[in-house]
């Protein structure tokens, strides 16, 4: 009997459908589920802290997955065995806590020399650390050479508060106070910055024309730190004032 072709694809059709979904049933089903928070005790110690850092480290923070601990060689992410000891000296007027959750809050920010992006902001979508367990992470990698001093009240200055509960308030101080802060900034790059770091003035200061394509982020905020004599309001200055002071003159290109 002579099938048209018409019918025959058609057939074909149904018939693979219904195979495909024949084996599709064969395959156990699992339901996939955002991990669960990990509920830290305000209470616990600071080296209870450590101890719940690594199962995250290791689990949910998934950081083994990039970051090994004693290994040499041709690494794609530094090695952190010892990084208790280097988080203290990596950028200058950092304290340890302050690079170590710069690092997990903003990766790109500061990269270690040699290495490349890559690193994803692990308070972000799909891992999602919340501030309790950033903390947790951070004395973990104080205790990696070092001993942890980070409490569940530490603060930093990317949750405006104690770890884990910051609070409408204090996102509201920060942002009447943002207008200010900005003020304070622009007028330290318009004059102390501009009045002697100008292309036409070499013997005041050195030129920033291109500055963004001659010297890296690190080199600018190290410049910027050691700087003599002191920039206006020096005392008054937070780290994150000089972050924002750098970030600024980081984006000079061309002429100035």
């Amino acid at each position: 009997m002579n099938i048209p072709v018409p019918l025959k694809i058609a057939i074909l059709a149904v018939g693979g459908t219904a195979f495909y979904g024949y084996v599709g049933q064969l395959v156990p089903q699992k339901e996939v589920h955002p991990p669960e928070v990990v509920e830290i005790n305000k209470d616990v110690t600071s080296v209870e802290m450590a101890e719940i850092g690594k199962e995250i480290f290791n689990g949910k923070g998934i950081c083994a997955t990039c970051h090994t601990i004693g290994k040499s060689g041709a690494l794609r992410f530094p090695d952190l065995d010892g990084v208790a000891v280097r988080s203290a000296s990596r950028i200058p007027g950092y304290t340890d806590v302050d690079y170590l959750a710069e690092t997990l809050y903003e990766p790109d920010k500061f990269l270690v020399p040699g290495f490349n992006k890559g690193m994803p902001q692990i308070n972000k979508a799909p891992i999602g650390l919340t501030d309790d367990e950033i903390l947790a992470v951070i004395a973990y990698l104080q205790s990696l050479g070092g001993s942890p001093s980070v409490t569940m009240e530490t603060r930093v200055v990317y949750t405006g508060g104690a770890l884990g509960g910051g609070t409408a308030a204090v996102a509201e101080a920060k942002s009447a106070s943002d207008g200010a802060e900005e003020s304070q900034i622009s007028s330290i790059l318009a004059t102390a910055c501009s009045g002697c770091h100008t292309a036409g003035n070499p013997a005041d200061g050195p030129s920033m024309e291109d500055i963004s394509g001659r010297l890296s982020r690190q080199e600018i905020l190290t410049r910027t730190v050691d700087h003599s004599p002191p920039l206006p309001n020096a005392g008054q200055l937070t780290l994150a004032d000089l972050q924002d002071i750098v970030d600024s003159i980081s984006q000079i290109k061309g002429a100035v």
